[in-house]
């Protein structure tokens, strides 16, 4: 698939056919996808949890609940950064971290596409509840930012294409 045609016709997939998996061969290949994203003095922050079991799955949406769908995906990608590894200014109270997550799920998200994948973000950072919830059930170290849940199959829908999506009352040049 040409990239420009990917770009505009990636969609959010929330049903996938249940009997079909990905191997751990193919689910490399999408983190080394994701792992191409660029990020903030190229620290490259990221980490990726790999969720295949089928009820945990099924109960990602104790922990966060907009992920009922997620019990059908081949799998879940949680997407995190190291807050510690990030570009960061601690005593000014700023990092990169979840500007490098979304970066690297946003890189995940079209290598599915290219893939014949579907795949649909769903938020984990900035609602601390859901962060402490995911970094608890999975045993991450404090430092360890969830960005998104990112679930992944084959799609058992396809979601019409919306009109386009450009809006010049939303451009603007030189200034406001």
């Amino acid at each position: 698939m040409e990239l420009y045609e990917g770009l505009l016709s990636r969609r959010s997939i929330r049903k996938y056919n249940p009997d079909k998996t990905l191997t751990k061969d193919e689910i490399y290949e999408l983190i080394r996808a994701a792992s191409y994203a660029p990020s903030a003095h190229n620290k490259q922050p990221w980490h990726f949890l790999v969720v295949e079991n089928k009820e945990v799955l099924a109960g990602l949406r104790a922990f966060q609940p907009w992920t009922s769908f997620a019990k059908d995906a081949a799998c879940a990608i949680i997407v995190c950064s190291d807050e510690e590894e990030t570009f960061n200014r601690p005593k000014e109270g700023w990092n990169f971290a979840q500007i490098d997550g979304a970066l690297a799920a946003q890189n995940l998200l079209l290598a599915c596409h290219a893939k014949g994948l579907g795949a649909c973000f769903c938020g984990a950072a900035p609602m601390p509840a859901i962060v402490e919830n995911l970094r608890e059930k999975f045993n991450m170290p404090e430092t360890m930012l969830p960005i998104a849940i990112v679930t992944i199959g084959y799609p058992d829908e396809t979601p019409k294409v919306p009109q386009d999506r450009l809006n010049k009352d939303k451009v603007h040049w030189e200034t406001f």
